[in-house]
């Protein structure tokens, strides 16, 4: 079993998390269809990466996948992700509870589904802390309180005995966040943590999380669709689009010179802050393909304005510094690496 007490931190030159050649895939009666293709990064300590995408582009199943919650029968992950050096893919069970909510945590999208509707918030923060922190109730309790009042929830010995559905969605989504952060997590997975909540809201959100990462030199992947909050408080950015990572790198090369169309169009759909604001948003055309059906070559190619002949075939990944694309496009510019 993982013990956090005797365990090493990772060296300067291992990165906390590495995913290599990650994919999830589905039986179906029309066969294995693959949600996840192939995916492979790495995270550092203290480093906040944004894994960017429209719904449907697999970033949720990877995020569960990193957390071995994945247990669909018909479901089939292979390839390798390495906590600390230690396998999560395969790993067993007992292992795998006590890596989860101690090492690992995670904001779900939807507290209101992610939380037991029957107990109350108190109650599943604490049980989280004396499953990994061998606390007692009366320790656990005040500790609840403690974490609720960090995450500027109102009155917090009242709020610890209120069941999530007596909670505002923005109070919800803190419970969650406080539940998460309970055990100073290395890693901390946030799935669109800042969805339907009113934009002040979405402010003191990203606070905590970034608190949390200043705090603790916890790293943070954070799972978005919004590029307006990836511009707020990543680091580094991963692009993905069916099931594959297709451009990756620090914000500030992604943001400045995106080198995939499909990041080009994300950008695009910003709305300026300064100068003229234009009469529509420029959008995407089209729809993302269905991972049962998706096109050959490049999976972005029927959506593209810049489509050209090589795009019929696979494009590996190509990088500039930094930064890497699944692009054609960048092959004059950028050296191949692979995929």
């Amino acid at each position: 079993m993982l013990d956090r007490a005797p365990s090493e931190p990772p060296s300067a030159a291992e990165p906390l998390l590495a995913v290599e050649h990650l994919s999830v895939a589905f039986r179906t009666e029309h066969g294995l269809v693959t949600a996840v293709d192939d995916v492979s990064f790495a995270i550092r300590p203290g480093e906040l990466v944004s894994l960017v995408g429209e719904s449907g582009s697999g970033k949720s199943l990877t995020s569960l996948a990193l957390m071995g919650l994945i247990t669909d029968p018909n479901a089939l992950v292979t390839g390798s992700i390495r906590y600390k050096g230690q396998q999560i893919v395969g790993m067993a069970r007992g292992k795998l509870q006590a890596v989860r909510g101690d090492e690992i945590a995670m904001i779900f999208q939807d507290p209101m589904s992610a939380m037991t509707p029957v107990y109350t918030i108190g109650w599943q923060i604490a049980e989280q802390l004396r499953a990994h922190r061998k606390l007692t109730k009366k320790q656990a309790r005040a500790r609840a309180i403690e974490l609720l009042g960090e995450m500027g929830m109102p009155s917090p010995a009242i709020q610890v005995d209120r069941y999530p559905h007596q909670l505002s969605g923005g109070m919800r989504q803190r419970a969650m966040i406080a539940m998460a952060l309970s055990c100073d997590p290395s890693l901390l997975i946030a799935d669109e943590p800042t969805t339907a909540l009113d934009v002040t809201v979405q402010a003191q959100i990203l606070r905590l999380i970034e608190q949390l990462r200043r705090d603790h030199d916890s790293a943070v992947i954070l799972v978005t669709h919004d590029m307006g909050v990836v511009a707020e408080v990543a680091d580094r950015v991963m692009v993905m689009y069916a099931g594959r990572i297709v451009e990756e790198g620090p914000k500030p090369p992604v943001f400045r010179h995106p080198g995939h169309p499909y990041t080009e169009g994300l950008l695009r759909s910003i709305p300026p802050m300064r100068g003229a604001r234009p009469h529509r948003l420029i959008a995407i055309p089209g729809a993302p393909p269905s991972p049962a059906n998706r096109p050959p070559g490049c999976r972005f190619a029927p959506r593209c304005a810049y489509r050209y002949e090589p795009c019929d075939r696979d494009p590996p990944l190509f990088r500039r510094d930094r930064q890497t694309v699944a692009c054609y496009r960048a092959e004059a510019l950028l050296e191949p690496v692979g995929r």
